[in-house]
């Protein structure tokens, strides 16, 4: 007879039920030739007692094994592996063997995405976290959106609705959006140049696939969104760096090597520019949007929060010029309502919303149509402008709190120039400080550092005064220890 206390290693704390985990060592037992085709087991009571487990936790994993035809079971007379399943050769057990199949890598060739993938699990959460610029979910109108999810999907009509017809968008949120877009940032548009996607990303991605490919040829600001960059690279279209300095990216020298080579796209952050949170001067705007005519490229304008403008009204987007069709406009909620909440959109030409339709139900077959809905009734009975309002001015309290503090506390080590709106300011350090060391530490993580520009976004919006106060505090503690060394 084998060792099957041997054979079956039960972790009683484990997540895995005990039962299932007697059924899967028996299956591993099997398929690694250790235990035959026809091999009697021990009876439901003595295998409890070898294991010192219940009896009927044995019945429950032999009931298992027996529905999917691992054992027979002859009542009151033997339990025994299929005659059905193949003689496999003997492979020697060893516990130091023994491993969960996803814990091992797949040995198949497969894409890289990105050689130095993070860990996101993180074991501990500090005290504070920078992030680098989301909205305080506290101020949010989460509450009227959650209340109003309820009420659609207790709605027969809503929830046959739901679903239906989703991969654009919902169209009462599109009708919505539309005539809120039109209002807020002059676009002339119609729920057909209206594409709802789980976030800019999203939206980023579906165009840079239908614009591009490996012969094209993409200008992006330097320093860039991170996530663009890689979302461009993976098309494999050749991306050219311009830089980016207090009036925005460099119209210029988009317009030199417009005159050298072929540009199929321009991708910029015209209002707050991530990260440096610059916006770009009116006279570049004009230029650009002449260059795009001139040169026939087209202009993904990402516009990620807008609404966020302190000492003036927003400038309009360069959507809302004449620029014949050539502007795809991206824009989002995640920093109005929450970082979870995935909605945003791409507005564009009909056709070009088509084809991202079509690629993007690929690979989603649309959003969640009751939130969407949901956040067109907020957006209807006018709950989202009065949230901004509320918002605009706590946010622009925070940025001036922690103007103050920055300058009392770390003028020394740090450089930025505050930003007109938005909800993060761009900090450089000195060169005697390193972003990273002061990233270090178990109550504070930054997280957005720029390492090449030994930088940071410091987020002050998802934070109170008490908060910020601490934030600084803790900035300030890590420079002093970093300098003692």
């Amino acid at each position: 007879m084998f060792s099957f206390n041997h054979i079956i290693s039960i972790q009683k704390e484990g997540k895995v039920s005990i039962y299932r985990q007697i059924a899967v060592a028996i299956i591993h037992a099997i398929s690694n030739g250790i235990l035959k085709p026809g091999t009697h087991l021990p009876g439901s009571r003595d295998l409890a007692k070898i294991l010192g487990v219940h009896r009927k936790t044995v019945i429950a994993a032999y009931e298992e094994l027996s529905a999917q035809d691992w054992i027979v079971i002859v009542p009151r007379k033997y339990v025994a592996v299929s005659e059905s399943i193949p003689l496999l050769q003997f492979k020697k057990w060893s516990p130091s063997h023994v491993q969960a199949p996803y814990d091992n890598d797949l040995r198949m060739p497969f894409r890289l995405v990105d050689k130095n993938t993070p860990d996101e699990n993180v074991a501990t959460i500090p005290e504070v976290i920078i992030d680098d610029g989301h909205p305080d979910v506290r101020l949010s109108p989460i509450d009227d959106l959650l209340k109003t999810y309820r009420s659609l999907t207790a709605r027969k009509y809503t929830a046959k609705k739901a679903g239906i017809g989703n991969t654009q968008g919902a169209l009462y949120l599109r009708q919505e959006l539309a005539t809120y877009l039109s209002e807020t940032r002059g676009l002339n548009i119609t729920t057909d140049n209206l594409l709802i996607t789980h976030g800019a990303q999203m939206s980023i991605y579906l165009s840079a696939h239908l614009l591009l490919n490996p012969a094209s040829n993409v200008i992006v600001g330097k320093p860039n969104y991170p996530i663009a960059n890689k979302t461009f690279a993976g098309t494999g279209a050749n991306i050219i760096e311009v830089k980016v300095d207090e009036e925005g990216i460099d119209t210029d020298a988009i317009e030199a090597i417009c005159k050298k080579k072929k540009i199929n796209v321009v991708y910029v952050i015209p209002h707050h520019h991530y990260p440096t949170t610059v916006t770009l001067s009116v006279d570049r705007r004009m230029k650009l949007l002449a260059l795009s005519k001139a040169f026939s490229f087209v202009i993904i304008e990402d516009d990620y929060d807008y609404e966020y403008h302190y000492t003036s009204s927003p400038y309009l987007p360069l959507a809302s010029a004449q620029h014949n069709g050539n502007i795809i406009y991206i824009g989002s909620f995640s920093k109005v309502l929450d970082p979870s909440i995935r909605i945003g959109f791409t507005v564009a030409p009909k056709n070009f919303i088509q084809q991202c339709t079509a690629l993007r139900e690929t690979i989603d077959v649309g959003g969640d149509g009751y939130m969407q809905n949901a956040l067109a009734t907020l957006i209807k009975a006018g709950e989202l402008k009065r949230h901004l309002k509320k918002a605009k001015k706590c946010y622009h309290q925070r940025r001036d709190f922690l103007d103050t503090l920055l300058k009392e506390k770390l003028s020394t080590h740090i450089s930025y120039t505050l930003p007109s709106g938005g909800m993060a300011i761009w900090i450089k350090l000195k060169p005697h400080l390193a972003v990273e060391k002061i990233n270090a530490g178990p109550q504070l993580r930054i997280s957005k550092i720029d390492t090449a520009q030994n930088a940071f976004r410091f987020g002050f919006a998802s934070l109170d005064e008490k908060e910020l106060t601490l934030a600084v505090a803790l900035l300030e503690k890590n420079i002093r220890q970093i300098k003692k060394k």
